[in-house]
């Protein structure tokens, strides 16, 4: 197995069995990494004569996951056996409909067919990432009893949920037995040991080395009536006003959080030090210095039925409001289908993380990544009523008044070590100008 900076995966299904054929690029297992579910194809053509693994075990990158007897080197015997037809060879993988047939019409018999998982082993059983697969034993579900409503039949948390919930119900509702129920002197504390998945693994990593880092934190609350009043009349017009082939498609619908993303890659240009990385040697000799980096690649926290994944956008400076828009999409649509590359989540710079669209209003983000520096968490949005300050607001008399205004809390987090408060402070204010007054990227978008 090539090694691509990872020390071990997660075999999650295997795709063959001994005795097997296969040919080159033919398609042998499915792995699960911290970073992303890829499958494992063959490089050779031949017979799979081992499996050194079952599925769940975790597989050290570089050793052997399977042994195949390739056909310059067959034995004689498999020779044999894949020259002839699949009655004479009695291969597993050539099922013998007609002979059974005839046996069965001979004994005026019905033979009772075996399930599934019977004829294959069990080793191309439902399909479930690692995290499914720990929800699974937690909550005591068999994974075939449950209808996988994922891509190609995977099963996902919500159905191991539905399943759990429909199970606790029925329970619940069955007609209660003679016996008296236990007492709550006779229930006793079970708790199931769950072995984190790869990517909860490399969370627990991160995390944990996060703690080293001093975080200076910053958070204030931005007024977004006018960035949503812009986003409403975009969403409007641009699906009429964006035409031909060549021109960038149009997302389904702009969110804040493109608008968000582009505000704060503008407020970089300005203060590079967030975009930066800091570079500690082991040497003792040598002193901690900081990297500046001219492109600003910005991530975006995901919540995926594998776990957290941040994969980020390249040039963010570079790009308009709907390419930003459309490269969300597309990231979107690749984590949930759990198809994020290496390049995908490698790069990034600084980390945008919109937990408002599940819930919440005040965070306090953590620098997952090493190579960062800043983080910006976004809360929800909320309309709350608030006293009109400029004269567009103002009544006929000239005075104050109520109006209505939406509002979202921005969260910042830096390292306190190269990152001081006040810069922290400045670049947070450039930001609420473009997200406040959006007409004020206009001018500075390239």
């Amino acid at each position: 197995m090539p090694s691509v900076g990872i020390k071990e995966v997660q075999i999650i299904q295997w795709f063959v069995e001994p005795g097997a054929r296969v040919e080159q690029f033919s398609k042998i297992c499915e792995v699960q990494s911290d970073k992303a579910a890829v499958e494992i194809t063959s490089r050779f053509d031949g017979v799979i004569k081992k499996l050194h693994y079952e599925a769940e075990d975790m597989a050290q990158v570089g050793k052997a996951l399977c042994d195949i007897d390739v056909l310059s080197d067959i034995s004689p015997e498999d020779e044999a056996a894949l020259g002839s037809t699949p009655e004479q060879a009695g291969s597993p993988s050539a099922p013998q409909q007609p002979q059974k047939a005839a046996e069965k019409h001979q004994s005026g018999k019905e033979q009772e067919p075996q399930p599934l998982d019977a004829q294959t082993g069990n080793k191309q059983s439902s399909l479930a990432t690692p995290a499914v697969r720990g929800l699974l034993k937690t909550l005591d579900v068999d994974i075939s009893s449950v209808i996988g409503t994922g891509k190609d039949g995977r099963v996902l948390k919500e159905d191991v949920q539905k399943f759990a919930d429909a199970r606790s119900t029925a329970s619940f509702t069955s007609p209660p037995s003679s016996s008296s129920a236990p007492s709550d002197s006779t229930l006793t504390q079970t708790e199931t040991p769950i072995t984190l998945s790869p990517i909860q693994s490399q969370m627990f990593k991160t995390m944990t080395r996060s703690l080293s880092v001093p975080h200076f934190t910053y958070a204030d609350e931005l007024d977004i009536t006018a960035l949503s009043r812009l986003r409403t009349q975009l969403n409007n017009t641009l699906p009429t006003t964006i035409k031909g082939d060549n021109q960038t498609p149009t997302p389904p619908k702009l969110t804040y959080l493109p608008f968000i993303i582009k505000s704060l890659s503008l407020a970089l240009t300005s203060f590079p030090l967030l975009n930066a990385r800091v570079s500690n040697s082991s040497s003792p000799a040598s002193k901690p210095s900081l990297i500046l980096r001219s492109s600003h690649n910005i991530g975006v926290a995901m919540d995926t039925p594998q776990g957290l994944l941040v994969p980020n956008i390249k040039h963010v400076q570079t790009l308009s409001m709907l390419e930003i828009a459309a490269e969300i999409t597309r990231l979107q649509a690749l984590a949930l289908a759990s198809k994020l590359t290496a390049a995908d989540l490698a790069g990034g710079t600084v980390t945008v993380t919109n937990i408002g669209s599940i819930g919440g209003t005040y965070l306090g983000p953590i620098i997952a990544s090493e190579n960062e520096v800043a983080i910006l968490g976004v809360g929800r949005k909320r309309v709350v009523p608030a006293f009109a300050y400029d004269d567009m607001d103002a009544d006929a008399d000239g005075g104050e008044k109520v109006v209505r205004k939406e509002v979202m809390t921005f969260s910042w987090s830096a390292d306190h070590r190269v990152v001081d408060g006040a810069t922290v402070a400045r670049c947070a204010e450039v930001v609420r100008g473009f997200v406040e007054r959006p007409e004020g990227m206009v001018v500075r978008l390239r």
